[in-house]
């Protein structure tokens, strides 16, 4: 019996305007590739972040008009290096179809059984000084004991503020607190914040200063009071190894729709062991199908640090799921929706299933 493919745009819509230094998030679109084969219904999701993602280029949809074409036809589909989103959506969908054939569950584990949760990092977004403090004070009262604060838009000693506050209250012990700057800072300027943020034991700094620039990173990496954590930087490298080696990161923050699928974040895995790097999980702004994929895969590779999957609950109109966060943990309460209850949902949504 063959298999059959076919694809859905979805623009997911943030319930609150989130802050990066990139800008102001208010929506954000994203491709399901749907595999049918007989009764079975499979979806992986195809979750290109514009801006950010490697393969945010005009031709992006046709691609995945592509992937479907070939599957159709019974042909090899076309070679997706480039595109790691498409890569990572194909290699779900064939995943779960694939154990859905055997009459199993994709990456069993406790977690999907609803026995085991995993640890998350509050995630406080930019704003003003005062909208970030409010956030900051909702997860600790939420019971996150991991706090992961986006600075690099507003003032840095108003950010460092924020940060002195927080500790004034809580020790390291009892709060863990993680900074991302997404590349804001300037080469000149970052060993000098380095230095003050870490007055303040932090866990870590992802990404201070742009991607890209491997010596300055290196030079930071080797020198730095605070232990960095690479991000953007790993998005594009299809030579895990190489840049572990040149820049020797203490941590790397791993984004499977950005790397390009789960087998190939678990070579970057592979590798950062090798080196004693450390590491986490994060999700990169999917939907629900998306961040079940990397929960599954998280579990599965017992990751006990707190890891980045708190951003499902982001959206008005997220596919529906059983995912729930209490104390600063993931779980699943109740059973995995199917393939054919998600595509119901979306065509609720959207009028435009492309039949190919």
């Amino acid at each position: 019996m063959s298999v059959t493919a076919s694809y859905i745009k979805h623009t997911l819509h943030f319930k609150v305007p989130s802050g990066t230094s990139r800008g102001i998030l208010y929506d954000k679109d994203t491709w399901f590739l749907v595999l049918k084969k007989g009764e079975l219904t499979s979806i992986g999701e195809c979750g290109m972040f514009k801006g950010l993602s490697c393969d945010d280029v005009p031709n992006y949809e046709k691609i995945i008009s592509n992937v479907c074409k070939a599957i159709n036809a019974g042909e090899n589909v076309p070679d997706l290096t480039a595109f790691p989103s498409i890569n990572f959506g194909l290699e779900i969908a064939q995943g779960n179809l694939s154990a859905m054939e055997k009459g199993e569950t994709f990456l069993e584990s406790p977690f999907t059984r609803g026995q085991m949760s995993i640890p998350i990092n509050g995630l406080v977004w930019m704003g003003s000084k005062e909208q970030m403090l409010r956030q900051i004070h909702e997860k600790i009262e939420l019971g996150f004991q991991c706090i992961k604060l986006k600075i690099g838009a507003i003032n840095f000693d108003d950010e460092l503020s924020l940060i002195k506050h927080i500790r004034s209250q809580y020790s390291e012990k009892e709060i863990t607190i993680r900074v991302d700057a997404n590349g804001a800072f300037a080469f000149k300027d970052a060993m000098e914040r380095l230095k003050r943020l870490s007055d303040y034991s932090l866990h870590s700094i992802e990404q201070p200063i742009r991607a890209g620039e491997w010596e300055k990173m290196s030079s930071l990496c080797a020198n730095t009071p605070l232990p960095i954590a690479l991000d953007e930087e790993l998005i594009g490298v299809n030579d895990p190894k190489r840049l572990l080696n040149e820049i020797k990161p203490q941590y790397i923050i791993l984004k499977p729709t950005l790397l390009g699928g789960l087998s190939k974040t678990k070579k970057w895995m592979n590798y950062a062991d090798e080196m004693n790097i450390g590491y986490w999980v994060t999700s990169a702004l999917e939907s629900n199908v998306g961040l079940d994929a990397i929960a599954r895969f998280t579990a599965k590779n017992r990751i006990e640090t707190p890891q980045g999957l708190g951003t499902g609950g982001l959206f008005t109109n997220n596919v529906p799921y059983p995912f729930e966060i209490k104390n600063g943990f993931f779980h699943l309460s109740e059973n995995f929706p199917s393939g054919e209850e998600i595509l119901r949902f979306l065509t609720t949504y959207q009028k435009n299933t492309i039949e190919i």
